[in-house]
């Protein structure tokens, strides 16, 4: 069936939304969910990082009290950034649900009373491994960096296994083992690959380790939030805002402490502590364009999150999961273009195998199979029908 031209603008959302999530999120250099069926995509959170991070960390600009030009190194600010870009879909929920309303429509009420504070431990892990990947995404490059992320296909099947009861298909732990594999494909790719001053070979293989360990903590983040928050059917987008506030008042809180706590060569701002907030708004006043890069990031990642959960609604999970993959391409062919990233060959044949295991643990080789299947077998059926008509007509001929 053919898409409509609502449903061909939330695709290209949803795509360019993503990758702008991405691009912008890299601040030197330059989140798939396994279970789509039981647990929403959100970006890197999902789509963590992107062009807007990359686009903000490319400027040079003087800090607080005089201090010399220096690049826009903050990813703790940006984390929230992001928070607040998930807290305003509690915006679009609450637009939704008047619309809904309006119409008689049920859809977007809730099914039965919840605690926010459900939300609580799941937003905890959301903004660890944001702010985890965001420090990452300084130290790699941002193909590398999405890729990578594919590693939380491992630990979520894993963990639900292990406390979800879940029994996982053949073809799921066949998917696990291939994308292993691309990962080990990808870390050697970022091994070989030449590295400029601002990423050390160092720097690339600490940020790759940080990016697969934070995948650990969105998997657990997917569990908790699998077994005790959607047993109460809360509409997606209501989730993603609840989760986002959580994480936007408490990191925000934490920037007071990160102001005075020393970091050594974790920081990349001049006073060495592990997140100088007054330093970052004093580069975004005296270069504007930083906010505009920020400002894209927390929009693109509100637009993002929207045209994800209507993708769903609209067309299917696993459609989204294509559009998802998708994004990974654009992103590398973006950065390749503009010079952002050295090409090598070894993350294409990563890229591929990455793509198989994800595919294979998403179910994603059934339709394709079944396709294949379905026309196989009609030239099969056609011949045995042609057969069974010619034997049938043979008693007529010889009584003739």
């Amino acid at each position: 069936m053919a898409w409509t031209k609502y449903q061909l603008f939330l695709a290209g959302l949803m795509l360019v939304t993503g990758s702008i999530n991405t691009l912008s999120a890299n601040t030197d250099a330059v989140t798939l969910c396994p279970c789509v069926d039981e647990i929403y995509l959100k970006t890197p959170h999902h789509g963590h990082s992107s062009s807007e991070e990359q686009w903000a960390d490319n400027f040079v600009a003087e800090g607080c009290g005089g201090s010399q030009e220096h690049s826009f190194t903050h990813p703790f600010v940006q984390a929230v950034g992001m928070f607040l870009g998930e807290f305003s879909c509690l915006a679009a929920f609450y637009l939704l649900r008047c619309q809904a309303r309006r119409q008689s429509d049920s859809s977007v009420e809730p099914q039965q009373p919840f605690n926010a504070l459900l939300f609580l431990p799941p937003a905890l892990c959301d903004m660890t491994g944001t702010s985890i990947m965001y420090v990452a995404l300084n130290m790699t490059s941002a193909s590398s960096f999405q890729m990578l992320r594919g590693a939380v296909i491992i630990f979520t099947g894993l963990f639900s296994v292990a406390f979800l009861g879940r029994r996982l298909a053949p073809s799921q732990w066949l998917g696990i083992l291939i994308t292993i594999a691309g990962l080990v494909v990808v870390g050697l790719a970022d091994l070989l690959s030449k590295h400029d001053n601002q990423h050390k070979l160092s720097e690339v293989i600490t940020g790759d380790l940080l990016i697969v360990m934070a995948q650990i903590i969105i998997a657990i983040q997917m569990v908790l939030e699998e077994k005790f928050v959607y047993k109460h059917n809360i509409h997606p987008l209501q989730a993603v805002g609840i989760e986002g506030f959580f994480g936007f008042v408490i990191l925000s809180l934490l920037l007071v402490p990160m102001y005075y706590s020393p970091a050594a060569s974790f920081s990349g701002n001049p006073r060495g502590v592990l997140e100088d907030a007054l330093d970052a708004f004093c580069q975004v006043g005296r270069q504007p364009l930083i906010a505009l890069a920020l400002l894209g990031n927390i929009s693109s990642i509100a637009f993002f999150n929207f045209s994800g959960i209507s993708v769903t609604k609209e067309l299917s999970a696993t459609t989204r999961m294509v559009l998802d993959t998708l994004r990974t391409v654009v992103i590398w062919a973006f950065t390749l273009a503009l010079g952002w990233e050295i090409f090598h060959p070894l993350q294409i044949l990563g890229f591929l195998i990455l793509l198989t295991g994800t595919a294979l643990y998403n179910g994603l080789h059934r339709p394709l199979l079944a396709c294949l299947s379905r026309r196989w077998r009609a030239p099969t059926e056609e011949g045995e029908q042609e057969r069974l008509l010619g034997d049938s007509r043979t008693p007529i001929n010889e009584a003739s």
